[in-house]
């Protein structure tokens, strides 16, 4: 994450990542590591949540610091760290050292740039924000032990200051002109309603945020501090924010969605974008990439349509041009009730099923696994009507919180089947959870490195992943075969996976810097994707809300699959997917410069050895 230039330009230092096991383990300079226990000391006294689910248990009866005082004192000391970063450099550092120099200098940078655009200021959509994170904190935090217990009552007992800053920094938002498109707010104070609901305030037992403790003793003094905690002060605080919400704040949105039309204008978007795909790209170059990659799929898309018994069906009666049938054939897909579940229950059981077919093929394409497990559970019913149509929690073993693929089960005639396996390799195994969990798990880094996550890495990793389903199976792609999507259908619905995200480089720079309108977004994705509409508009208002995030996947994607091709032309027979894929993830998320560095260093060492 930085503003205009890569890190390793700004220190002039040069990286070279070492390829893995060679130097990865060395700590050389005590005045860097100094700096970087530093840095995770700070940032996870900050961030005590984050901290509590990474197994850090010392700040268990804290919530974050969301006041202007304390957004001053982290950018004094980021500022200041920065500083004496760079003496550290200048000094000379070797091997690994190099390349942890490097990340906290791109972290730190980053850091900085955002701080000229109080981000802090919008901390609310109806996708994000207290009301969607606090209904769920039971089931991200330990609480096995009594004393976590009470710690947990003491984080419920500081929601309402919690709330308050929230409310505090908005108004300091709208004091700057500094507010989101009224349309990604919706939903937002039906989500506080919902909380503060009269039958939650008749008994405030029914709130998710009472879940640890439902089958205690009514008459357990933690329980019963719980409840009055939950009924004193949590729903009186959520209440308070919906009023502020739907009174003072939906209505001093802008109705314009780009964010080259909002308080920061075109700079922060272009800091966005660098930021998410960890690249120098402008809009228009992600734009074209994003054109010819969509052009590249459709193609894709017609020869897997002709596998399908609907165009046999289909053919029968003559053939449109491939606009036309594309279209037929989308709108068959979007209609026909045998690609729709009739029951959360069959949605999230068919999801658990491919999970452990695809779990059992991880060891022969991956030299490391984690050991963190993970389940698969129906999202929360707050939330999930503006919500995707999936997405991951983390664990961590030093916390005991297994990972989470959490899969929307709302308006199931909007989630087809043929998209369920793609999306359980990206979300699950070998994407965000296998990939998560290693960095997690990593040794012989500092534990800096495993804190780090650059989206073009994360999202292109689980995008990279979900090709890796052509992979497995009885039938793979090797052999003549399509894997795990051997049913024309699936791959379609891999490839209609594949084709959102390159819309996405479209959509995502279309919005924000050539003045795109929502609908005009909408129609380009109905006619590129087999998306339903319920999904594409969630989606739409995602890109408004999240500006630049959704392009890191497939830039990121892209550059994982040149690297392979790379490695794979230059060791011949001697290449190795597995060790390829060790190269790929065992020294935790890297920009993709830092990225391709490495696995050219680990090119030339697999060649030699």
């Amino acid at each position: 994450m930085i503003v205009h230039i890569l890190c390793v330009l700004v220190l002039g230092i040069g990286c070279s990542a070492a390829a893995p096991g060679i130097a990865d383990g060395a700590r050389g300079s005590p005045e860097l590591n100094a700096l970087l226990d530093e840095y995770v000391e700070r940032t996870l006294r900050d961030s005590p949540l984050w901290a509590s689910q990474r197994g850090d248990l010392r700040f268990n009866d804290r919530l974050p610091d969301l006041s202007y005082a304390a957004f001053e004192s982290r950018r004094g000391w980021e500022r200041d760290l920065r500083a004496r970063l760079r003496q550290v450099v200048e000094s000379g550092l070797e091997g690994s050292d190099r390349i942890d120099a490097a990340l906290l200098g791109w972290t730190l940078d980053n850091a900085i740039a955002w701080a000229e655009f109080f981000p802090e200021q919008t901390p609310i959509t109806g996708r994000s924000g207290p009301q969607i994170e606090l209904p769920q904190l039971p089931e991200r935090v330990p609480l096995r032990t009594l004393l976590q217990q009470q710690q947990y009552v003491a984080r419920l007992e500081s929601i309402p200051i919690y709330i308050e800053q929230h409310i505090q920094q908005m108004r300091f938002g709208m004091n700057a002109g500094r507010v989101p498109p009224r349309i990604v707010m919706t939903g937002s104070v039906e989500q506080c309603r919902e909380i503060a609901s009269p039958d939650v305030i008749a008994d405030p037992t029914r709130s998710p945020m009472y879940s640890p403790f439902r089958d205690a003793d009514p008459d357990d003094p933690v329980a019963s501090a719980a409840r009055e905690a939950i009924l004193r002060g949590v729903l009186p605080a959520f209440d308070r924010l919906g009023d502020f919400l739907e009174r003072e704040y939906v209505p001093a949105c802008r109705d314009s969605i780009g964010a080259s039309d909002g308080r920061d204008g075109l700079p922060a978007y272009l800091l966005a974008l660098h930021d998410h795909t960890t690249t120098s790209m402008s809009a228009r170059e992600i734009h074209d990439l994003g054109r010819a990659e969509v052009a590249r799929i459709r193609a894709e898309m017609m020869d897997v349509i002709r596998r399908t018994d609907w165009f046999a069906s289909r053919a029968a009666a003559g053939l449109p041009s491939d606009s036309a049938l594309l279209a037929e054939f989308i709108q068959f897909l979007r209609t026909d009730s045998r690609f729709y579940h009739k029951s959360p229950e069959a949605l999230i059981s068919e999801y658990r099923d491919i999970a452990k077919r695809v779990d059992a093929e991880l060891p022969r394409m991956f030299g490391t696994l984690p050991r963190l497990c993970y389940g698969v559970r129906p999202m929360p019913a707050i939330g999930a009507d503006t919500s995707p149509t999936a997405y991951y929690y983390p664990g961590s073993m030093r916390s005991g919180i297994p990972g989470y693929f959490v899969a929307n089960t709302h308006a199931l005639d909007q989630r087809p089947r043929y998209e369920m396996i793609a999306l359980t390799l990206h979300e699950a195994v070998p994407g965000h959870h296998l990939q998560i969990s290693l960095s997690d798990e990593l040794e012989g880094l500092h534990q800096f490195r495993t804190m780090l996550g650059f989206t073009a890495f994360v999202e292109g990793w689980a995008l990279y992943a979900e090709r890796l389903g052509l992979e497995m199976g009885e039938h793979p792609i090797r052999t003549g075969g399509r894997g795990l999507y051997e049913d024309p259908y699936d791959d379609f619905g891999r490839l209609t996976y594949e084709m959102w995200r390159a819309c996405r480089l479209v959509v995502d720079t279309g919005i924000h810097a050539m003045g795109w309108s929502r609908e005009q977004a909408v129609e380009f994705m109905l006619a590129n994707s087999a998306l339903s509409r319920h999904n594409i508009e969630s989606e739409v208002d995602r890109y408004i809300g999240w500006p630049g995030q959704a392009c890191g996947y497939k830039i990121g994607e892209l550059k994982i699959r040149e690297l392979r091709a790379r490695a794979e032309s230059a060791l011949g027979d001697g290449f190795d997917l597995r060790r390829f894929h060790d190269a790929v993830l065992l020294a935790g998320a890297l920009p993709l410069k830092l990225l391709e560095e490495r696995i050219d260093a680990w090119i030339e060492s697999e060649g030699a050895g």
